[in-house]
C-alpha cells in the first residue's frame, strides 16, 4: 500500500492523519503486506520501490504473473492525491493493475491529469471540500467505465461541520482552513480507512503484493 502526503509535509510527521494511517497499518500488518508513505515530490522513489516489491523473484524483470498477482492501493491528500493518480497511470503503461485509489482533497499538481482514472484502476474514490483558496476537485470520472468503477465523489462541507486540526500552523488555517481540515477530519478519514482495509487481507501474513498509501 502506497499513500502520499501533502504540500511539503513529510513522510515521518506524524502531526498528520496520512502519516497516522499508514503507521497504524504497518503495524497490524507486520508480514505480508507491504505499506509506506512517501511525499509527494518523491514519485519516482514510490515508483522503484512499487516495482521492486513486484519482482518476487529479484530477476529485475516483472514477469506477466509478477504484475496479474500485483494488489496495489494508493491513496493521497492534495498533492498527494494527485500524485497517487499519477503513479497509477504510470503503472498502466506497464500493464499493472491497481485495485483502488483514493483521493482526498485532490489538487492537481503541474504536469500531472487527477481527474481522469486510468483503466487499470478497478475502483476509485474522492473525497473533496469546495471552500477556499485551495480546495479538492469535485469531480473524478473513468477513462474506460467498464474498467473502473468510480465509487463516489463526496462532499465534505466544514463551513456546516468544521474539523478541529490542533497541530495546524496558524499561517496554514489562514490561507487554507478548510484544505487542511480534510487533512485531519477523523470522520473522512475514517471512511478512508474502512476502504482500505475492504482491500487488505485478513490476515497479514496471506497476500503478497503492495498497498499504497498517502502523501
Amino acid at each position: 500500500m502506497v499513500g502520499f502526503v501533502g504540500g511539503f509535509v513529510h513522510d515521518n510527521d506524524f502531526r498528520h492523519v496520512p502519516v497516522q494511517l499508514t503507521q497504524r497499518l504497518q503495524e497490524e500488518y507486520p508480514s505480508g503486506v507491504w505499506i509506506k508513505t512517501f511525499e509527494n515530490h518523491h514519485f519516482h522513489d514510490a515508483y522503484r520501490a512499487v516495482l521492486q516489491r513486484l519482482d518476487t523473484n529479484h530477476d529485475g524483470i516483472l514477469s506477466d504473473d509478477e504484475k496479474k498477482n500485483a494488489r496495489i492501493i494508493l491513496f493521497g491528500h492534495s498533492w498527494g492525491a494527485s500524485t497517487a493518480v499519477t503513479l497509477a497511470r504510470a503503472l498502466q503503461r506497464l500493464h499493472i493493475p491497481v485495485a483502488l485509489t483514493v483521493q482526498v482533497d485532490s489538487v492537481q499538481k503541474t504536469g500531472q491529469n487527477d481527474a481522469v482514472i486510468p483503466d487499470n484502476v478497478s475502483e476509485a474514490v474522492n473525497f473533496y471540500q469546495p471552500y477556499g483558496l485551495i480546495h479538492g476537485r469535485a469531480k473524478i470520472t473513468a477513462a474506460d467505465p467498464t474498467q473502473t468503477q468510480i465509487l463516489g465523489n463526496y462532499l465534505f462541507d466544514y463551513h456546516k461541520e468544521p474539523a478541529v486540526c490542533r497541530e495546524t500552523i496558524w499561517y496554514v488555517r489562514l490561507v487554507s482552513k478548510t484544505h487542511m481540515e480534510s487533512e485531519c477530519d477523523p470522520r473522512l478519514w475514517s471512511r478512508v480507512e474502512t476502504l482500505i482495509r475492504q482491500h487488505l487481507p485478513s490476515d497479514a501474513s496471506a497476500a503478497p503484493g503492495v498497498h499504497s498509501s498517502t502523501r
